[in-house]
C-alpha cells in the first residue's frame, strides 16, 4: 500500500512536513521499482534530507 501524508512509516515522523512528503514520494517510487520496503525507507529519508538542505528547508519538525 503506498504511503501518503496521513499514513507513512514511523521513521519519517521526525521530518518536517515538506521533507516528509518528499520522502514519501521517493519511497513510493522506489517501491514501485521493486525495492525492499526497509531499504526504500532509508534511501528516501536520506535523499529527502539532501533535497531539503539544497533548497534551504528545515529538515526536522520544530518541537
Amino acid at each position: 500500500m503506498p504511503w501518503n501524508a496521513e499514513y507513512f512509516p514511523s521513521s519519517m515522523r521526525h521530518l518536517s512536513a515538506v521533507v516528509r512528503l518528499k520522502a514519501i514520494e521517493i519511497a513510493n517510487a522506489l517501491l514501485t521499482e521493486g525495492m525492499d520496503e526497509g531499504k526504500a525507507i532509508r534511501i528516501a529519508i536520506a535523499k529527502s534530507k539532501e533535497w531539503a538542505r539544497r533548497h534551504g528547508l528545515p529538515v526536522r519538525e520544530d518541537v
